[in-house]
């Protein structure tokens, strides 16, 4: 028989989409380097479905339907390179390699233009979900060449998480789009968490709530705006127990990342966009890792938190409207960042569209992605969430309760570095006028950069002899 799509890689992610494929009614030929990982996988979870397995490529191949179709599910760099190049010879003009892996953008888009000139498709997709998702249904973000578009369409849509009966996968874009929106999803997430332990943090440290009361509270706050997976996993953690005490206590404070998060902060300095919130959720990250200094440091400044004294159901609210003020902010950024590189690379970004694509099986899945979808429904060109009708509402309602908590968190001597870089942009975007003209001054005066002139039409640039000790020359650096 000849199979439906080859699938190299079968760890977690992998072995899960197979099985999710299969489930599916598509057949399967997985390939591994180990024989022992695939007799392992063919007698145990895929035993009696349509799946064949090999550590030979060519064997692999030879079994595809065409335009064949392989997906690699291995570590991102130079394994996916090294398997390309494995594969070449092996493939006719008009087959498709598919990257489901967290490549960055930029080897997508190379990929995608090698292959071309050997006549193969090659799509670039995100995967999000976890484990979980892979098996059951992921979040999908293809990019790459789109004629391979309509031949994995049907795959990717059919094992596709579902909302309302509408696939979380679509066409993001070419060359290396897809990536680029899972790279910004991942760093949204980053923003998301860092905001949630932020939540959390201030209600241990200031409202010394218990581990079951933070728990029923994150659950009730999931019928509210904030119902989210992270949400709702925030409470199922916070609930957890081993041998009768709760695990979470004994989790070490130091976290770890993958890399997307960094990758996403770099693209918002190639492009020229605050992307502060989820830059500082990566740095959080980072000051976590330093946990024998943190220790010590605080022996040289012991903390002393205030005791609280007030009315915690109120004090409650405006954390959750505070979480959720931060956390609009936090899309915000990323939307922007998107929007950013579309300009930039030329792509065409269905931005409603991505919304949709993140309803379901992924991380940062949330009722509130449905608001993003109405905003670029009814406005397609819409420079920044905060623009959108429904949002400028929440702004107005939840802005007032994140000065609040902030104010609080920072007398409290509690850090909150993702929720204080959320309304310092927030403050940023919304003022007409900001100091930045002194600071091009300066420039000027140093470095003969030039400014603009508010008494001149834009586009025209000045230098000014500021000590009298300079000459007329102006340096070309305006913009560095």
């Amino acid at each position: 028989m000849t199979y439906d799509i080859g699938l190299i890689g079968i760890a977690v992610m992998g072995e899960n989409l197979a099985l999710n494929m299969m489930n599916h009614g598509y057949s399967v030929v997985v390939s591994s380097r180990k024989q022992d990982t695939i007799d392992t996988f063919l007698n145990g979870r895929a035993k009696g479905k349509q799946v064949f397995g090999t550590t030979d490529m060519k064997t692999l191949v030879s079994m595809l339907k065409t335009p064949r179709k392989v997906m690699l599910m291995i570590k991102a760099g130079k394994p996916v390179d090294m398997v390309i190049d494995q594969l070449i010879p092996l493939l006719e003009k008009g087959d498709i390699i598919i990257d489901g892996g967290n490549s960055n953008y930029f080897d997508t888009t190379r990929r995608t233009e090698y292959l071309k000139e050997k006549g193969l498709l090659f799509v670039g997709t995100g995967v999000s979900g976890g484990e979980e998702g892979a098996l059951l249904g992921p979040s999908m973000m293809p990019g790459g060449n789109a004629l391979a578009w309509p031949h994995v369409k049907p795959i990717f849509q059919a094992i596709a998480a579902k909302v309302n009966d509408v696939p979380c996968c679509d066409w993001v874009g070419e060359n290396g789009a897809g990536h680029f929106v899972k790279m910004v999803h991942n760093g949204i997430e980053y923003g998301d968490i860092q905001l949630i332990t932020e939540a959390y943090h201030i209600m241990k440290t200031y409202l010394n709530m218990s581990n079951d009361e933070m728990a029923k509270t994150f659950k009730a706050w999931n019928q509210t705006e904030l119902d989210s997976y992270l949400i709702e996993i925030t409470a199922d953690i916070l609930a957890y127990k081993e041998n009768g005490e709760h695990l979470i206590d004994k989790v070490l404070d130091t976290a770890g990342q993958k890399g997307t998060g960094k990758w996403t902060a770099s693209a918002a300095l190639d492009h020229g966009t605050p992307l502060t919130l989820i830059a500082e959720s990566v740095f959080s990250r980072f000051l976590s890792a330093q946990k024998d200094e943190r220790v010590e440091a605080e022996k040289h400044y012991p903390k002393t938190y205030p005791a609280f004294n007030g009315a915690k159901k109120a004090f409650l609210e405006s954390l959750k409207k505070a979480l959720y003020a931060a956390k609009i902010l936090s899309y915000t950024q990323g939307y922007a960042l998107m929007k950013a590189a579309a300009n930039d690379f030329g792509w065409q970004l269905n931005y409603g569209g991505i919304a949709l694509m993140w309803r379901g099986g992924c991380i940062i899945r949330s009722i509130f992605l449905d608001k993003i979808k109405d905003a670029f429904d009814k406005n397609p060109n819409l420079n920044n969430l905060l623009l959108d009708d429904y949002f400028k509402a929440s702004m107005d309602d939840h802005i007032p309760s994140l000065r609040h908590i902030l104010s609080t968190a920072i007398q409290s001597g509690i850090p909150v570095p993702t929720m204080s870089a959320a309304l310092s942009y927030f403050d940023g975007y919304t003022t007409g006028r900001l100091p930045a003209n002194l600071l091009q001054a300066q420039r000027d005066y140093f470095g003969a950069h030039t400014y603009e002139r508010t008494d001149k039409p834009r586009g025209e640039f000045f230098h000014t002899n500021w000590t009298g000790r300079g000459g007329n020359t102006s340096s070309t650096t305006y913009n560095v």
